[in-house]
């Protein structure tokens, strides 16, 4: 089998030193533990071709950072922050939970260059390709229970950022239930930030 070579897409900062949401706090075990993880994946069962969102094992929790804690009333347990042009509050990184779930959105380099939020982007297909990878990481998902999207990223794969939320994807019923899901997990967890 080939080897797996991994870029990072061009929204994923878990492995910068300061980030907001999940943070890798060790690269080294982390990038081997995920590149197992792509390597045992069966690719054909997925409901969008190229694209993955795989559950690693527990024993790799030591090597993240959980992206949310919960709500808290004190607003000095917050940090303002800018977050892909955006200003928010966020939760100060020292009141993360604990990680009770980790996985990792990976796409398939052909994937990942036919997801709807790349395919016009010149500037990111260029770099991708110049990395040469098999796949391309969008993101680390350290929780500390059954995460969702944001309510933004919700409205915005609804209106066409995620194949996934595509008729034929994806049925009313289950966008409704995905909507409640959503918002109750904002009520009551919030990203942190370094």
């Amino acid at each position: 089998m080939d080897a797996i070579r991994i870029a990072l897409s061009n929204i994923v900062t878990a492995f910068d030193e300061k980030t907001i949401g999940a943070k890798v706090v060790d690269k080294v075990n982390f990038d081997t533990v995920l590149k197992t993880a792509i390597r045992l994946h069966n690719w054909d069962g997925e409901r969008v071709p190229g694209q993955a969102k795989i559950e690693l094992d527990s024993a790799a929790y030591r090597f993240v950072s959980c992206g949310v804690g919960n709500r808290m009333r004190e607003e000095s347990a917050y940090v303002i922050r800018t977050h892909r042009g955006r200003v928010d509050c966020y939760l100060k990184r020292e009141f993360a939970a604990p990680v009770r779930g980790l996985s990792v959105i990976v796409y398939t380099l052909e994937g990942y260059l036919d997801d709807p939020d790349v395919r016009n982007d010149e500037a990111e297909k260029a770099h991708i390709a110049g990395l040469c990878p098999t796949h391309v990481l969008v993101a680390v998902l350290a929780v500390a229970s059954p995460g969702y999207v944001s309510p933004y990223r919700f409205v915005a794969n609804l209106a066409g950022g995620n194949k996934s939320y595509m008729p034929g994807n994806i049925t009313v019923a289950e966008l409704n239930a995905l909507a409640k899901n959503v918002m109750e997990y904002d009520d009551n967890w919030c990203v942190v930030s370094d």
